[in-house]
């Protein structure tokens, strides 16, 4: 027993009791182990962890030995073991992960077993599931299905070890175009050095009904490479040289002559505040790069593509909504709208012309005090912690506003962060997925609502994934991958512990895209 583990037994007066504690106590249900098979390598012990509800294998599983050995699962639940020091004897392994609990619990609050490490041997343990979403795979990064490689399991994608010589991205964005989806993201590490892609990567892959995935089961990436292999920038700017380039609100809109061109914002920025540059790219399909379009002002902070693009109709006519925290940023759904930053509308209730100003804010009321929202030109937007400034004040009635979500089951406020906002054919309504603030960990919280128009009123929230003392930032959902008519969803985001205060990378998952599944019938989603 480490140090570590001794501490806590004397902190709640237990120490007493070690020494008689046999081993044999420790629980290991026959229901919960299960040999399946040997293994082609015969000198590698198997694990696989599945979800008690499903029988799916569960990615990101914790198996901590008692001297902190730390094994986690690959995208099919599996670990492989080799270490002589472990082989051919009983170990314990602590098994924990986000999202998911161990059943069993021992006399001292330690949930996990005693395993027979045996070369060639496979056992399944089962564990329970404790999110409402269900977490499917890693989309990104090297080692996606090691373990399952080691012990002669079938992986699912074409490459499951390494593709496109990627080890870590940030930030994913997807759109469909020419009848493929397209992944745009951000800074991009390589196996080689540490310092890697800081201009965008990309790739394709097919859509289900043309021959891809069912996204149940995987992507298979085509990553743009350069001639060494690695994911090439898919907005190089050249000759410009310094800082970084990211892209951000990537959609698909026509053109003067009516031809679908996928645009993006490009932004050059020195660190993450330090931004130097910024305007709209438009994708060149002969070099297969964004290419420069406008270059939007340096002072102007809303009016261009932000966030995950949705269509939205309204008056017969067609626009494009960013989002700011909320969809409250919207551009008809043209190149030349979109580029031009004077036909931008913002959903606000400021007074028309006129900037956010905390309590010395002007409100657009009418004569009779009803506050009116609406989409405005040359007005600021709000987002929800600019409307709890206005409500704390005391120039908005709580019945006015349209951002300040609570938890549906605690009423506890949940302030998001940033997410997704999509119709939803089988709620009929907008969904959003998004990261909480606060909670378990700064953007580890996953939360998803419902709202009858993608401005609000937005109000009640179910949390459906938890990620403690790590982050699942910049969450969105795919809804090119809605199946049963939008019942089932799939969201993603990125696993860091970059804004966590966690200083313990979990190994190949860290700065990786983890695909979630929902399903929208779950009776726990309808107070939302």
């Amino acid at each position: 027993m480490n140090a570590i583990k001794r501490r806590d037994l004397m902190k709640h007066g237990l120490a007493a009791s070690i020494a008689g504690l046999s081993l044999s106590n420790s629980p290991v249900q026959a229901a919960q182990v299960e040999t399946l098979s040997s293994t082609p390598q015969q000198d590698v012990f198997g694990i696989q962890v599945i979800d008690e509800q499903t029988g799916r294998g569960i990615p990101l599983i914790e198996l901590r030995t008692v001297n902190d050995v730390r094994y986690y699962t690959d995208s099919a639940g599996y670990v492989a073991i080799s270490d002589p020091g472990l082989m051919e004897r009983k170990i314990y392994f602590s098994i924990s992960g986000p999202g998911y609990i161990w059943p069993e619990k021992d006399a001292f609050g330690y949930r996990g077993t005693a395993l027979e490490v045996r070369s060639g041997k496979i056992v399944v343990l089962k564990m329970r599931r404790v999110n409402i979403a269900q977490r499917l795979y890693r989309i990104t990064g090297e080692g996606i299905y090691t373990d399952s490689i080691r012990l002669g399991r079938h992986a699912p994608i074409d490459n499951p070890v390494l593709d496109g010589k990627v080890m870590g991205q940030d930030s994913s964005l997807a759109t469909v175009y020419n009848a493929k989806i397209y992944w745009i993201w951000g800074d991009t590490s390589r196996p080689d050095y540490p310092l890697g892609n800081f201009r965008s990567s990309g790739a394709t892959s097919l859509l289900p009904e043309r021959g891809g995935l069912n996204p149940d089961t995987g992507i298979n990436l085509r990553y743009f490479t350069d001639k060494t292999g690695f994911c090439r920038p898919m907005c190089p700017l050249s000759n410009e040289p310094g800082g970084v380039v990211w892209l951000d609100g990537l959609t698909v809109v026509p053109d003067r002559a009516g031809n679908q061109r996928m645009i993006a914002r490009y932004s050059r920025r020195n660190g993450m505040k330090n931004l130097f540059e910024h305007g709209l790219a438009v994708w060149n399909d002969r070099t297969e790069t964004f290419q420069k379009h406008v270059v939007y002002p340096l002072d102007e902070h809303w009016r261009f593509p932000t966030g995950y693009p949705a269509t939205y109709a309204q008056h017969g006519k067609n626009y494009r909504l960013f989002t700011r925290q909320f969809p409250v940023v919207r551009a008809l759904g043209t190149l030349q709208s979109i580029a031009d930053c004077s036909h931008y509308q913002a959903f606000t209730c400021l007074a028309p012309g006129t900037h956010f100003k905390a309590e010395k804010s002007e409100l657009d009321r009418r004569s009779d005090g009803t506050l009116v929202w609406g989409w405005k030109y040359n007005t600021d937007p709000l987002n929800s912690v600019q409307e709890a400034v206005l409500l704390s004040r005391g120039l908005m009635h709580p019945d006015e506003a349209r951002f300040q979500m609570v938890d549906a089951l605690t009423n506890h406020t949940v302030t998001i962060h940033s997410g997704s906002f999509f119709w939803n054919d089988y709620l009929k309504k907008w969904i959003m997925i998004g990261g909480q603030e606060g909670g378990t960990s700064f953007l580890g919280e996953i939360w998803f609502a419902a709202a009858p128009s993608p401005t609000g009123p937005w109000k009640r929230a179910i949390k459906i994934a938890t990620h403690p003392d790590y982050s699942l930032y910049n969450p969105s959902q795919n809804p090119f991958f809605d199946q049963q008519g939008g019942r089932i969803i799939y969201f993603q985001g990125t696993y860091s512990v970059t804004f966590s205060g966690n200083t313990h990378p979990v190994p190949r998952y860290d700065y990786n895209q983890l695909m979630y599944q929902l399903d929208l019938s779950d009776h726990r989603l309808q107070s939302a």
